[in-house]
C-alpha cells in the first residue's frame, strides 16, 4: 500500500512506510527523545518503526549467533522501541534490487524487514548488513499523525544507509543538518536548554 492514499476519519492519508520520523526538541518522552525512527509500516489502523540510534553493548553474536557476521559495526542489538522489547525485528539492506528474496520484505528501495527464521546463508550473498532490533515503536490509528500535528515529530526522507550507520549516536544531528536551513540549526539545540 506504500504511496497509495488512504481514508483516515474521513480525510487521505498517504502512507508514511520508508521515511524517517526524527523526534523534535518539543518531544517530551524519554523514550524518544533524539530519536531517528524508520517508519517500517503505515496503514489506516496504526504505525510501526524501530528507533534506529539506540544502540545496547548487548552484541548480536550472544542474541544471535547465526547472523552476527551479517550485522554492520556496530554489531550489537539495538533498543527498536519500548513495545514488546523481548521480540527482534531485523533491518538489512540489499546489494541489488531483488525481485523476490525468501524471507525479505520490502521496506523502501532496497532496505526491508528479514524473517530471523530464514538461513542466513541464504541471505549472505544479497545483502551487505543487517541491524537486529530489540522491540519497536507503535503507534495505534491517527495516534502518529496527532503526534505530528502537535509537532513531536518531523517526518523526513531516509537514505538507503540511515539504518546502518556506524556512529548511530551521531544519527539525530546528521539527519537535520542534511535538511539545510532552519532544521540544520534544531541539530544544535542543547539537550537540556536550562544549561544554555
Amino acid at each position: 500500500m506504500q504511496g497509495e492514499g488512504q481514508a483516515i476519519g474521513g480525510r487521505s492519508m498517504e502512507s508514511m512506510t520508508g521515511r524517517l520520523l526524527v523526534a523534535t526538541p518539543a518531544l517530551k518522552d524519554p523514550n524518544f527523545d533524539r530519536t531517528v525512527v524508520l517508519l517500517v509500516a503505515h496503514e489506516a489502523g496504526g504505525a510501526l518503526g524501530v528507533v534506529l540510534n539506540r544502540a545496547t553493548e548487548v552484541p548480536v553474536a550472544d542474541v544471535l549467533g547465526d547472523w552476527s557476521d551479517l550485522a554492520r559495526h556496530p554489531a550489537v542489538l539495538f533498543e527498536g522501541g519500548p513495545v514488546q522489547p523481548d521480540s527482534a525485528i531485523c533491518l538489512a539492506r540489499l546489494r541489488h534490487p531483488v525481485r523476490r528474496l525468501r524471507g525479505f520484505h520490502q521496506v523502501s528501495g532496497a532496505v526491508g524487514t528479514v524473517d530471523l527464521s530464514v538461513d542466513p546463508e541464504k541471505l549472505r550473498e544479497n545483502v551487505t548488513g543487517i541491524r537486529v532490533f530489540a522491540g519497536y515503536s507503535g503507534w495505534g490509528a491517527g495516534q502518529l499523525e496527532q503526534e505530528i500535528e502537535e509537532g513531536s515529530w518531523f517526518v523526513l526522507d531516509a537514505l538507503p544507509g540511515d539504518a546502518f550507520v556506524d556512529r548511530p549516536d551521531d544519527l539525530w544531528p546528521m539527519v537535520l543538518r542534511r535538511q539545510g536551513g532552519m532544521m540544520a540549526a534544531v541539530a544544535h539545540f542543547p539537550p537540556d536548554v536550562t544549561l544554555n
